[in-house]
């Protein structure tokens, strides 16, 4: 017996969507003029949040609040501590965007879909994006609380062919070969120090490598030994697709990492790391982090030079 037709309608769908690698220049157009439409807000910085960071959000003034599953072609977010929310309004003065909420690869979207949300950004007007997470501390040195602004990454999933900008190139965002040298904004990131430094939050404050792997499980002992022998300061599963669609249509990104918990780093250590750790430690640190981007909108000229 054959299925039902809105069961048949879902499988054809499902197949269609595999066979992709990639959205449309005219989807990302369609969902931004949805937005648009639905909003007088013309935001031209986007923040990202991370697990326990979607706070900053909430700090918005005069807000537009859109649920993930009802904006046209969006993903879902289906992680904890994840609200899967657009919000617009406006945050020290400064029009925003915020995600409370991204997507990842270990959810099973492809990267393209992971991405999407960058892109859309793009076409509706945002310059800057601010990128958040909580990440794990493989540095030695850094402890649970600290931020740590991103100077560097290094791709893992990357290395084995996972790359948001697979397949065709769409010309209309930017180059086929774009470089990632300056993926992070040198200006942004010495801002935001001394920022950090202004607040007292100067013992809190650090800038280093993140390491983005695939997920979902936390990283094995050895695992960790390897990305710090590499260079990298701290590890999680996001941020790095984000930042590569960024910087390949031309926006400017900072990241800052939420230490959220410390690798673990030794055999004869009874730690293991979990998913619950990591959202305490986020909703306990939190406020440092949203005191630290509220007072970076206020250095943010609107043209997003940094003044």
């Amino acid at each position: 017996m054959s299925p039902p037709a809105s069961e048949t309608q879902k499988q054809k769908i499902r197949i269609k969507d595999e066979t992709r690698t990639g959205y449309t220049y005219e989807e990302y157009k369609q969902t931004a003029d949805w937005l648009l439409s639905k909003t007088e807000h013309r935001p031209t910085v986007a923040i990202v949040c991370g697990s326990g960071l979607g706070g900053l959000g909430e700090l918005l003034k005069d807000q537009v609040v859109f649920h993930y599953s009802d904006i046209p072609n969006f993903p879902r977010s289906t992680v904890p501590g994840h609200a899967g929310r657009l919000i617009f309004g406006n945050l020290n003065g400064k029009p925003c965007v915020c995600m409370q909420g991204r997507f990842h690869f270990y959810e099973g979207y492809p990267l393209w879909k992971v991405t999407f949300p960058i892109r859309v950004f793009r076409l509706i007007g945002v310059e800057t994006v601010i990128v958040t997470n909580a990440a794990g501390g493989l540095n030695q040195d850094y402890k649970v609380g600290d931020m740590m602004v991103i100077k560097d990454h290094i791709n893992m999933p990357g290395f084995a062919g996972h790359n948001p900008l697979a397949g065709p190139n769409e010309e209309s965002f930017g180059p086929r070969f774009p470089p990632m040298s300056d993926a992070y904004d040198k200006d942004f990131r010495k801002l935001t120090l001394a920022i950090g430094r202004e607040l007292g939050f100067s013992e809190k404050m650090r800038e280093g490598v993140y390491c983005s792997l695939g997920g979902p499980n936390f990283e094995t002992i050895a695992e960790c030994r390897f990305l710090n022998s590499l260079g990298a300061d701290a590890v999680g599963m996001s941020t790095v697709p984000e930042v590569i669609v960024a910087r390949h249509c031309g926006l400017k990104v900072l990241g800052i990492s939420l230490i959220t918990n410390k690798a673990v780093m030794d055999y004869s250590s009874e730690t293991t790391a979990n998913h619950e750790e990591v959202l305490q430690a986020g909703k306990d640190s939190a406020r440092y982090m949203e005191k630290l981007v509220t007072v970076l909108m206020k250095r943010i000229e609107m043209n997003n030079n940094v003044c």
